[in-house]
């Protein structure tokens, strides 16, 4: 019997490599491996003459954060170390010596939230023992500390009441807006501060931060998250798009409250409420971003966001019990939806962006790092009952930290736009000076005596 060329390809492409079993963890771990894969394949920054931690355009470098952060619970989950290496390194450039995750080359675009989810990777790291690369530097606890302290020097009580900004340079457009994301990552990175360290000043901050949430707007009595607001108008006129990652930032800071605080009810109410009022952006219990995938408008940034709703989701179980029956289902659901749209490209483990589909439908060329992270993110979240829980200082935590690191008062510009003239400076310029009235004298006269001109 022979079988046509042509019947052959088309029985090659008709195999799906993501053949995702729930009930079977190996079968999870493989289509996890499988797309993290598939996402490893846009970064080159562990390549001699690269940079650790960055990821190539269109992609921006909070994506990268979100990324290594999604491997730390990759390791977590699977037990794999194949990327451990890159992970910490990147992870530790990127924090550079003071640990706050402040490098110069991203003054143009950095703003709270980007540093908020570099500091979520570190974070997760110290919750999980990640095992940190050779080298000199600050623990992942410590970067943890260093990035809370210089937000904390930011909080602005001129305007709105309080809050942060989206932006943390003046220069960047969104410096007159506070936003949801930017926020809700300082109160959850200040929660599980407090349940790591037992220090009740970070609690007091989430306390501060969730209170002022509320007293602004940004969040309704029934738990839904707006997107924010300008500080012109006082942050009265708010953007009312509602979007996956906020509710699943403040999501997990309310469970670690409820954690820190030994089961206060009003950290219940307000753990319960949140996963209530994310009905929303499940259609059939299946996860989407309702605010841009009906309408086919997701961008680069916007495409992983679901991923981490359901990373959040599936770590608050672990702070807070009683919430795993509450998302479990959809956390299930979304998996097997995410996994059967991940059949495309030449690895046949490129997801689609749309799980409601639950097919591949295609995406940008090459693949997209978001798209990946987000099937990445939900299908590990499946196995959250099998590993144990986030450590803490007490209970087998081995990350050191620097309670005061990065709490120095920042400059509002980069040291080098606004270090002090010096002599030598001055005597440098006039040099410089002088040295090019000379080359211009000399070519102003070179033009005038010169007969071919």
């Amino acid at each position: 019997m022979k079988i046509s060329w042509n019947l052959l390809l088309f029985l090659l492409n008709s195999v799906q490599a993501i053949e995702l079993d729930l009930d079977d963890t190996a079968s999870v771990k493989k289509a996890c491996r499988d797309i993290a894969s598939n996402i490893l394949r846009h970064y080159t920054g562990y390549k001699p003459g690269d940079v650790p931690g960055n990821l190539p355009d269109p992609y921006y470098w909070w994506e990268a954060g979100a990324m290594f952060g999604a491997l730390v619970d990759y390791w977590f989950y699977t037990g794999d170390t194949q990327w451990n290496n890159i992970t910490s390194q990147a992870i530790r450039w990127q924090a550079g010596d003071s640990g706050s995750f402040m490098p110069a080359n991203q003054t143009r675009t950095e703003g709270n939230d980007d540093q908020g989810f570099w500091a979520f990777a570190a974070m997760a790291a110290a919750e999980r023992n990640f095992p940190m690369h050779r080298g000199e530097g600050p623990d992942w606890l410590a970067m943890a500390q260093a990035t809370f302290n210089t937000q904390a020097w930011r909080w602005d009580n001129e305007n709105c009441g309080g809050g942060l900004r989206w932006q943390i340079f003046t220069w960047n457009a969104g410096y007159m807006y506070k936003n949801t994301i930017s926020n809700g990552c300082f109160f959850n990175l200040a929660a599980r501060l407090a349940r790591y360290t037992g220090n009740q000043t970070y609690a007091d901050w989430a306390e501060r931060i969730w209170d002022w949430t509320e007293d602004v707007g940004f969040v309704t009595n029934d738990y839904l998250f707006f997107d924010g607001a300008s500080v012109d108008g006082n942050c009265t006129k708010y953007d009312h798009v509602q979007w996956t990652y906020n509710a699943g930032v403040y999501l997990l800071g309310a469970a670690a409250m409820y954690n820190f605080t030994d089961g206060d009810p009003i950290w219940k109410q307000r753990t319960e409420g949140i996963i209530k009022s994310t009905n929303i952006f499940f259609n059939n219990d299946v996860m989407y971003e309702r605010a841009c995938e009906p309408v086919g408008t997701c961008k680069v940034d916007q495409r992983p966001f679901k991923g981490f709703l359901a990373r959040w989701m599936a770590a608050s179980t672990q702070f807070a019990p009683f919430a795993y029956d509450l998302v479990i289902s959809k956390l299930r659901s979304s998996a097997l939806a995410a996994g059967k749209t991940c059949t495309g490209g030449r690895d046949r483990a490129e997801c689609s962006l749309k799980w409601t589909e639950q097919k591949y439908t295609g995406g940008p060329e090459g693949g997209d790092v978001g798209i990946q992270m987000a099937a990445l993110e939900v299908i590990q979240s499946t196995l959250i009952k099998k590993v144990e829980p986030p450590v803490t200082q007490e209970d087998g935590g081995r990350s050191k930290g620097d309670p005061a690191g990065g709490s120095e008062p920042p400059l509002p510009t980069p040291s080098l736009l606004v270090r002090d003239i010096t002599a030598g400076d001055r005597a440098g310029a006039a040099l410089v000076t002088v040295f090019l009235a000379g080359v211009m004298a000399w070519s102003v006269k070179w033009v005038v005596l010169d007969p071919t001109t």
